[in-house]
C-alpha cells in the first residue's frame, strides 16, 4: 500500500520542479511510511510513498522496465503478480526482486496502454513512457484505491489523494454542484470533486495523456458480464463457497502480519470462515469495535464468530473525542464526507494497527448478494405504488404523524418515513432518494441564494447509471447503480481514507473480480428471494457460520451520532455552526441551520445525519481557508 503521485508537463512547457514534486510525495507520508522513491526528467516526475508490504527489503518504487523507458508507480497489491511474473519470465523479461509492482512496467511492454485488464487487485497505477512521452493512470475494476488528477494548460498532475495535487495548484475554485451532491449523499461521487479543477478517475478505467491531451477510456465494464439464468441456487452457492475461500486465500500473501475486521455480520464472518478454511492451523487476529448503546453494538456477534474459529480476538468501545475528529478523521479527507460509520472505522484501524499492517474486510458483501436495507424497501415499493392515492396521499401520513421519534439504530420510525416519503418515485429515483438527506427542497431553504442559484437536481450521477445497467433484472440493477457510485465514493473511500490515516493495508477479499462477476451474473431472484436479503450467500456459508449470524438481519456499521452531537460532539456543533462561520463562509443561512440544530440539541426532534453533514462541510471549509 502506497501514495503516488506525479507531474507531466507538454514538451514547450517549463521542467518538473522537483521541490515541488517532493512536496507532493510528502503530503501522501501517512500513505507509506516506510520510504519515498522518485523518478524525475525534465518533462515527467513519479513519486511514490511505500508501505512495505510484499519483498519488504527490495521492493522499492519506482520500478522500470529494462531498458529504463517505461517507469511506473503503484498503490495497492496486485494479487496474481507471481502468475503475471512466471509468464513475463517466459517471454524474456527479467526481474530485479519479488515486488508485486515490477509486473505493471512489463506487461505494458507486452500490452500497450490496455494493461491493466489482466491485473487482479486493488490498484491505482501511473506509469510513464518516456520514448512516447506518455503517462497512463489506471484504477481498478471497482475503485477500492483512489487517484485524482487535474489538466493544466502545460501538463497534467495527479496524486492518490487531493492534498497532493493542491500542492501543484495553487488557484481552486469551488464545485458547487459537487456541493450540491455532497448535501444530498454525504460524499461527492466521481467524478466531480469539491474543486472545478480536480476530477477522480472513475474505477475500471485508464487515462492516457500524450500530446498534451487526455483520453479516459474504460478497461473492464460490469455491465458485460455474462449472465447464468440456468444455474441452481445449490450449485450457485457451492460455487461462491470455493470462490471465497479462493478469494481470501489470495489475499491472504503478505511479508507483514495480517488480521481481519469482525462484525457481528455475515460479511466480516465469510471472510474469517474463509481465511480459517485456507489456513486451518494459523493463529488469526480479529479486530472489533462496539458501542455504549447497545442497539449499535455488535460485540457480541463478532465475539460468537470469534469463538466459532478460535480467532485471537480484540475489542474497544468506541468513545470518540472532538480532539480526534479535529486533528484525526477530518484531515484524512481533502473534501468533505460525512458517512457517521467513518468515526468508528477510525477507530477500528488504529486498534488493528497495534498489531497488523495488513487487515482484510467484508465490504462489499451488501452490494454483491443484496443485503442493504432500501433492496427491501425497493421490493415493497412495487406494491405500494398500487394501492390507492387516499392511503399513500392522506391515511399513511396521518398515521406517520403519530409515530414517537427514535434515536435508535435504523428505527422503525425512521425507515417508515423515508419510505413514505420516496416510495411513489419512478425505481431508480426511488433508490436513489433512499440514500439522500436533504432533498432539493431542503436545500432550497439552507442555501444563501447565489449559490442556490448555480444548482441543479443531484440525480444525474445515478441516473447515468440506473440507465447503464439496464441489462440486468430490477434487484441487479439496483446493486449495479450502488457498485458504481455508493460502494467506491463512500465505503471504500472511507476505509482508504482512515485506513491510511493509520498507515494500515485494508483488503476486500468480496470485492475479487471473480467474486464481482459471480454475483452480477445471477438473478437477483437468487440472491434475494422472498423477504430474506443475502439468501445465497447465507447458504453458501451454512455450517461454516454460527446460526445466530446467519439469521441476522441487516444492521450496518453505524454510530451513536444523535447522542454524540448532543455529547461529546456539542462544543463542535456550536463552534462550527454558529452564525459568525455561516457568515464567513456563505454558503448556508444561519437562521434555517439554526433551527435544525436546536430541535435536535433540544431532544424535540431527531436531525443527526442533517447537522453532521453541515458540520462536516463546515469544518472542511474552515480548513479549506486557512490551507490556502
Amino acid at each position: 500500500m502506497c501514495g503516488i503521485t506525479g507531474i507531466v508537463v507538454a514538451d514547450d512547457g517549463p521542467a518538473v520542479d522537483e521541490d515541488r514534486l517532493r512536496a507532493m510525495c510528502g503530503s501522501l507520508a501517512h500513505r507509506g511510511p516506510d520510504e519515498d522513491g522518485f523518478f524525475v526528467t525534465a518533462t515527467a516526475g513519479l513519486a511514490v510513498r511505500r508501505l512495505a508490504v510484499i519483498d519488504v527489503l527490495h521492493g522499492r518504487q519506482p520500478v522500470r522496465s529494462e531498458d529504463g523507458t517505461v517507469h511506473a508507480v503503484l498503490n495497492g497489491a496486485i494479487y496474481n503478480h507471481q502468475r503475471l511474473r512466471q509468464y513475463l519470465a517466459a517471454r524474456g523479461h527479467t526481474f530485479r526482486s519479488g515486488n508485486d509492482a515490477e509486473v505493471i512496467p512489463h506487461l505494458y511492454e507486452e500490452f500497450g496502454t490496455g494493461f491493466a485488464q489482466h491485473l487482479e487487485g486493488m490498484f491505482a497505477i501511473a506509469l510513464y513512457d518516456s520514448a512516447h512521452h506518455r503517462l497512463v493512470l489506471c484504477r481498478d475494476r471497482v475503485g477500492v484505491k483512489p487517484l485524482h488528477y487535474a489538466e493544466r494548460p502545460d501538463g497534467l498532475v495527479f496524486g492518490s489523494e487531493i492534498k497532493a495535487v493542491l500542492c501543484a495548484i495553487p488557484d481552486r475554485t469551488p464545485d458547487l454542484q459537487a456541493f450540491s451532491a455532497y448535501l444530498s449523499l454525504m460524499y461527492v461521487p466521481a467524478p466531480r470533486t469539491m474543486y472545478r479543477e480536480i476530477r477522480k478517475l472513475e474505477p475500471g478505467t485508464t487515462l492516457v495523456w500524450q500530446d498534451n491531451r487526455c483520453t479516459v477510456q474504460r478497461y473492464w465494464a460490469l455491465a458485460d458480464v455474462p449472465q447464468r439464468r440456468h444455474l441452481t441456487a445449490a450449485r450457485a452457492s457451492a460455487i461462491l463457497r470455493d470462490l471465497t475461500v479462493e478469494c481470501v486465500r489470495q489475499q491472504l500473501a503478505a511479508d507483514v502480519p495480517v488480521g481481519f475486521f469482525l462484525s457481528g455480520g455475515i460479511d466480516s464472518g465469510t471472510v474469517v470462515a474463509a481465511a480459517r478454511r485456507a489456513l486451518p492451523d494459523a493463529t488469526l487476529k480479529t479486530y472489533s469495535v462496539g458501542f455504549a448503546d447497545r442497539s449499535y453494538d455488535e460485540r457480541s456477534g463478532a465475539a460468537l464468530t470469534a469463538a466459532r474459529f478460535g480467532t485471537d480476538h480484540t475489542e474497544l468501545v468506541v468513545e470518540p473525542t472532538a480532539a480526534d475528529v479535529m486533528d484525526g478523521i477530518l484531515p484524512a479527507f481533502d473534501e468533505p464526507f460525512a458517512d457517521p460509520s467513518m468515526v468508528p472505522t477510525y477507530y477500528l484501524c488504529r486498534l488493528a494497527r497495534q498489531d497488523v499492517t495488513v487487515a482484510l474486510s467484508g465490504d462489499g458483501g451488501d452490494e454483491l448478494f443484496a443485503g442493504y436495507l432500501t433492496y427491501q424497501a425497493d421490493k415493497y415499493a412495487r406494491y405500494y405504488r398500487h394501492l390507492p392515492r387516499a392511503v399513500t396521499a392522506g391515511i399513511v401520513p396521518g398515521l406517520l404523524r403519530f409515530l414517537p421519534r427514535s434515536s435508535a439504530r435504523a428505527s422503525f420510525d425512521f425507515k417508515a418515513r423515508r419510505f413514505a416519503d420516496n416510495a411513489l418515485e419512478e425505481p431508480g429515483r426511488s433508490h436513489y432518494l433512499w440514500r439522500v438527506v436533504f432533498r432539493e427542497a431542503h436545500k432550497a431553504r439552507l442555501l444563501q441564494p447565489d449559490v442556490l442559484a448555480e444548482l441543479c437536481d443531484t440525480y444525474d450521477t445515478h441516473e447515468a447509471h440506473y440507465e447503464a445497467g439496464a441489462g440486468f433484472d430490477r434487484l441487479t440493477r439496483f446493486q449495479y447503480t450502488d457498485a458504481h457510485v455508493y460502494l467506491p465514493d463512500d465505503v471504500l473511500t472511507k476505509v482508504d481514507r482512515v485506513s491510511m490515516a493509520h498507515s494500515l493495508e485494508v483488503r476486500v477479499p468480496l470485492l475479487a473480480t471473480s467474486m464481482l462477476e459471480f454475483a452480477f451474473s445471477l438473478p437477483g431472484s437468487m440472491k434475494f428471494p422472498g423477504r430474506q436479503p443475502k439468501r445465497l450467500l447465507r447458504q453458501a456459508m451454512a455450517g461454516l457460520l454460527p446460526p445466530r449470524t446467519l439469521a441476522m438481519g441487516k444492521k450496518g456499521f453505524n454510530a451513536p451520532l444523535p447522542h454524540w452531537l448532543r455529547g461529546e460532539f456539542r462544543p463542535l456543533v456550536r463552534e462550527y455552526l454558529c452564525r459568525d462561520v455561516l457568515r464567513r463562509q456563505g454558503y448556508l443561512r444561519f437562521d434555517a441551520v439554526n433551527e435544525i440544530v436546536e430541535r435536535h440539541l433540544s431532544g424535540v426532534a431527531e436531525h443527526a445525519r442533517e447537522i453532521w453533514i453541515l458540520l462536516l462541510f463546515t469544518m472542511w471549509a474552515e480548513r479549506e481557508k486557512a490551507y490556502r
